[in-house]
Order: structure tokens, then sequence, then C-alpha cells
């Protein structure tokens, strides 16, 4: 009859039904199982492969330290000379290589000045910590009875678990570092730096005169057009966002070091440049950098004032101008625009500050903002990128990036 579906015949093929496919005796079922175990195998292989190069990248990143940092220190640099660069070139019409070279001696200049305004203080306040610590003992006395009594325990805990060292106390540290040992450390440091910041001054040049032909370079061996517009956007983002929050970041810090430079000279602590100087570079280190100011400001001091407590306010006033700053102004100037979660901001800096010291730490928000940029703009990283922090906005799982004027970071 019409409309009647007839069974299918002996040895006729026919689509193998749900019963079939759930039957353990069924040869498709065995294939089926075999294949998702290969799929899952292919995946764990791939994790295991993208392990193995984030291990390779960063072995290379710390063991190339001495090539990379100068490269990175470049770049950097020179998204804070965007400004002006774009002023000197575009509207004063000075040739690039000119307006390179002029910001370039106009910054190594700036940097000589201060390191010799420096320089001879600082060496003297390291000549004179040997012989000052008759004096710190002194006006630390009242805490000599809580100090020997952690020491007492920390003499029972160690034989408790036999965790005392063979040699007598008067072995260790017997033989304090001469001033010739730690002057030719300080001469190598010297040399070893000279080195790395003639070779970040030469790759800043390049970058600054030749920058925009490399990009477009790499723009032009893009496959895609939206691979082309997602390299420009990121570029863009980057120039744009980072420099302006350098510049941000690098004027409030002048503006701290300056009001501690004041506070030093009227509280009439000796060598107030030096203190001011200290003050700005360590607010680029967020966090560690002002208490590591506090501590250094309380030790001086105690160095420099007959009391404790007339030694306390130089760091209190350098703590108040800090979270004026760190929590009220800066905040206020970068909230709406550049965002980064504490959290993440301060396992970056120990993270870089592990990897490659005290330039690492002095890199590491640069390096997290940079790395939130790229993630912005690639799909499968965007949940990161949106962990990282920045302003909450609607966007489309399929879109290739945000656009220009909506983005995240600067002012």
């Amino acid at each position: 009859m019409p409309g009647t579906q007839l069974p299918p015949r002996s040895g006729e093929n026919r689509a193998p039904d749900s019963a079939d496919m759930a039957n353990p005796e069924n040869p498709l079922h065995a294939d089926i199982i075999q294949q998702a175990m290969l799929r899952r195998m292919f995946r764990l292989r791939d994790i295991c492969i993208l392990i193995l190069a984030v291990l390779a990248v960063f072995y290379s990143l710390y063991f190339a330290a001495a090539i990379i940092l100068p490269f990175v220190f470049a770049i950097v640099v020179n998204l804070l000379m965007v400004g002006p660069m774009r002023l000197l070139n575009g509207r004063l019409r000075v040739p690039k290589p000119l307006a390179a070279l002029v910001l370039i001696a106009a910054m190594a200049a700036l940097v000589a000045a201060i390191g010799l305004a420096v320089s001879v203080p600082a060496a003297a306040w390291l000549a004179r910590i040997p012989h000052s610590l008759p004096t710190l003992q002194a006006k630390f006395a009242v805490l000599h009875a809580p100090v020997h009594a952690l020491q007492h325990l920390y003499d029972h805990l160690a034989i408790l678990f036999h965790a005392r060292t063979q040699g007598s106390p008067a072995q260790v540290g017997a033989e304090p570092a001469t001033l010739t040992r730690i002057g030719s450390r300080v001469l190598l440091g010297t040399r070893t730096f000279m080195g790395e910041f003639m070779t970040m001054l030469l790759m800043l040049f390049f970058l600054m005169t030749e920058g925009d032909s490399l990009l477009r370079r790499i723009v032009e061996i893009m496959p895609t057009f939206a691979d082309k517009r997602r390299i420009v956007q990121i570029a863009t983002q980057i120039e744009r966002n980072v420099s302006l929050y350098l510049a941000t970041i690098t004027i409030m810090n002048l503006a701290v070091g300056v009001l501690n430079f004041l506070q030093c000279w009227l509280t009439g602590m000796p060598n107030p440049l030096l203190w001011g100087v200290l003050a700005f570079l360590l607010n680029y280190v967020p966090i560690i950098g002002p208490l590591t100011g506090v501590m250094i400001y309380f030790l001086v001091g105690i160095l420099a004032f007959p009391s404790i407590f007339y030694a306390l306010l130089p760091p209190a006033i350098y703590l108040c101008i800090h979270i004026m700053e760190g929590e009220t102004i800066t905040p206020m100037l970068l909230a709406k625009r550049f965002t980064l979660n504490p959290v993440l901001v301060m396992a970056s800096l120990m993270f870089w500050d592990w990897m490659w010291g005290i330039a690492g730490a002095f890199l590491s928000v640069p390096l997290l903002a940079v790395f939130k940029i790229f993630c912005d703009h690639i799909d499968a990283l965007t949940p990161l990128g949106h962990l990282l922090g920045g302003p909450v906005r609607p966007r489309s799982l399929r879109t290739i990036g945000p656009p220009v004027s909506t983005t995240a970071p600067a002012k």
C-alpha cells in the first residue's frame, strides 16, 4: 500500500539507530568510543604543548634578560615619548631623526644631571651605614628586650627541630664585606647599567624614527583584512592608552618627588634632593615602592634627628602624600579609562620582580596593560582581558576587537 514502509530485507544496508549505537557489541559503538578517547588525548597533548611553550618563553626571558630588557625599556620609553615626538614632528615640522636626537639627548642629559646631583650624597650615605649601626642600636635600645626574647625562642625551636646549623655564631658573618668589595660591586653594576642604557638609547632612536614603517610592514604581511585591522587596532590601543597612562603616572610621580623634596627641606632632613628623587623613582613600583620609601625615610630620620618621635615626621608626611596621590588623585584620573585588578597588579609585580629584578618591578604594570590590550582584541582571550580589569562594555563574541574610541586605558 502507498505510504507503508516495508521492513528492510536481510542483507540490505540500513542506517544504525540509537539502540544499535548503544549496543556495546556493535563495532560502531567501539569506534565512537575510540574516536572520543583520541580527541581527548589530542586535547591533552595540545594543553601539554602549550604549557611547555609558555615555560620555554619564560626560560628564555629569564636567561636572555641582558638582551631583552633594553629592548623592552626602549619600547616603554618610546610610548612615553609619543606626545613630545608628535609635537616636534607633527606641529613644528622637525624631521623625525632630528626630533628623536633632541628628545634622546634631553632625556640623557636629565638622567646624567640627576645622577651627578644625587651620586655624591648617596655614596656618602652608603659609606656612613657601617658607622651608624651603634647609633641605631642605642636609639632602639628599648626594643632590645623583645628582640632578645624572640632570639631566645628561636634558638629553642631550632634545637627542638634539629635546625641549628653546624657553624658557631661567631662564624656566621664573621668576615664583613669590606669597602673594596662594595666599591667593586658598585662599579661592576654601574658598568652593566651604562652598557644596557646605551643599548636602550640606540634602540629607542630607531623605534622613534622607523617604528611606523615597521608597523606598516607587519600590517602588509597579514593574510586577511581582519588580521590587518586587528594589528592596527592593537597598535593604536597600545600607543594611545599605554602612552597616556605612562605620561599620567610620570607626572604624578614627579609631583610626589617634588612634594617630598619640599617636605624633607622643610623638616631639616639632609640631602632633600636625594630623597625627592628616590620618592619619584620608587613611586613607579606599586605598593612595595612607597612602603620601601617610608622605611628608608624612617631610617634616615633616625640617623639625622636626635628624637625618634621627630624622626617619624618625614615618613608620616611621605605616607600622607602617597595616600593622597595613590588612593585619590591617580585613581580619579585613570578610573574611567584605565583600571587593572589590584590582585593581578600585585601578582604581576611579584612575578616580574622575580624574573628581572628591579627593572621587572618598574615594567610590571606597563607589561600587564599591554597584555590586557592584546586580550581585549583576541576572542579566545576576551574573558582573561575582562578578568584583568577595565570598564565593562557590551561586546559581541564574534567581533574582532572594540572600536578605538571605546577602549580601556589612559588618562
